[in-house]
């Protein structure tokens, strides 16, 4: 694990986050304290697409309401 000093933070913060993106873990530290950690984020990227062939959508999805169910939302 790597630190770096607020000063060096806010000097190479594009640097640190390049170096997380890549799985590293970063300590900030202040008067040589560790004060917070640059980490790698848990919400992973998901590409487009991934659910591809999972989701089945009837072939009626987008036909009319029966009437005594559009009355319930107030549509006609």
């Amino acid at each position: 694990m790597k630190a770096a000093s607020i000063l060096e933070a806010k000097t190479h913060l594009s640097t640190l986050v390049r170096r997380v993106e890549r799985g590293e873990r970063i300590t900030i530290t202040r008067g040589g304290k560790p004060v917070a950690e640059l980490v790698p984020s848990t919400q992973a990227r998901r590409p487009f697409g991934i659910d591809e062939g999972t989701i089945h959508i009837a072939p009626d999805f987008d036909a009319p309401l029966p009437p005594e169910i559009a009355g319930a939302f107030g549509a006609e």
